[in-house]
């Protein structure tokens, strides 16, 4: 059986930064990854300082090899369940049958955007189909946008992407009009409000055009959507960590795992970082909170094995 002083499960920013962090304090460290990282269909990362504009798979590449030079290592897998604690350590089994050993273990699975059920708007999804004004707000800015009614802050969404441009259009769709307060301040930002269902996403030449309501054709250059933030979770909960609702304000927008700032959950030993502990972290924040977590870890051991 293969045994690590820490094991990562998930292979993006996070973990990865984790995994070097814990790599150049000597410690010996595996990131297990199966290969789906939320930002794929991405074409390049923002706001991560000196790495703008990169493809997030280059990113992850780049972060491969800085771990391997430190004598980390990487493995393309799928964790079926962990088991143990921080006295007698962890056993991580994986979908091809083998068991792994670990003193710690870091969780840095991520999450899963779960988008509204209209024809479209997945195969559209990273490219024209955005959510966060912070990843995407720039390559879009000053074009035609349509945000689309999906949850109850989706009016606030409308009104923050009108920063990146003024032709700006709120669909309702299952979504309640705007109240007094709320129509003013969009109105005051120059968002137009369409009332109707959305029925599909609009296409010409397989490129997106707009979104189809009640059959007729709100013209749009990109979409605005506020999914679901559902937390990849299932190892977590075989260790007995179970997601939390997530909200900003009184509404519901995601499920988390709570952890402490250093990434340490409730059970001991086991620490987390990324989007699976916080939904709104973008990639360079993900890696931060990895760091940290590295760190805390390799502390945490510094102290067991002094006591």
């Amino acid at each position: 059986m293969d045994s690590y002083d820490v094991i990562i499960i998930g292979g993006g920013a996070a973990g990865l930064a984790g995994a070097t962090t814990l790599a150049r304090a000597r410690r010996s460290v595996l990131v297990i990854d199966s290969g789906r990282p939320r930002n794929a269909p991405a074409a390049g990362v923002h706001n991560y300082l000196a790495r703008e504009g990169m493809a997030p798979l280059e990113l992850l590449a780049t972060g491969r090899d800085e771990l391997a030079s430190y004598g980390g290592s990487v493995r393309v897998a799928t964790v079926r369940d962990a088991a143990g604690d921080a006295e007698s350590g962890f056993t991580v089994r994986l979908e091809d049958g083998a068991t792994l050993r670990a003193r710690r273990l870091l969780v840095t699975t991520g999450l899963v955007d779960e988008l509204p059920d209209l024809p479209g708007l997945a195969e559209h999804w990273g490219s024209a189909v955005l959510h966060c004004p912070y990843c995407h707000g720039w390559e879009v800015r000053d074009r035609k946008i349509a945000v689309l009614g999906s949850s109850p802050l989706s009016w606030h969404q409308a009104l923050m992407w009108s920063q990146w441009t003024k032709d700006l259009t709120f669909v309702l769709h299952d979504q309640p009009e705007p109240d007094a307060d709320q129509a003013r301040m969009l109105a005051t930002r120059g968002v137009r409000v369409v009332k109707g269902r959305v029925d599909r996403v609009a296409e010409e030449g397989g490129r997106l055009s707009g979104l189809v309501v009640d059959g007729e054709v709100v013209p749009a250059e990109a979409v605005v959507v506020a999914g679901f933030m559902r937390a990849r979770s299932e190892v977590l909960s075989s260790l007995g960590l179970h997601p939390a609702d997530f909200r900003m304000g009184e509404h519901v927008v995601a499920t988390h795992i709570p952890a402490e700032p250093t990434g340490l959950t409730s059970v001991p030993g086991v620490y987390v970082a990324g989007n699976v502990t916080n939904p709104g972290a973008q990639v360079i924040a993900s890696a931060a909170a990895g760091m940290m977590a590295g760190a805390s870890i390799n502390m945490e051991l510094i102290m067991a094995d002094a006591r």
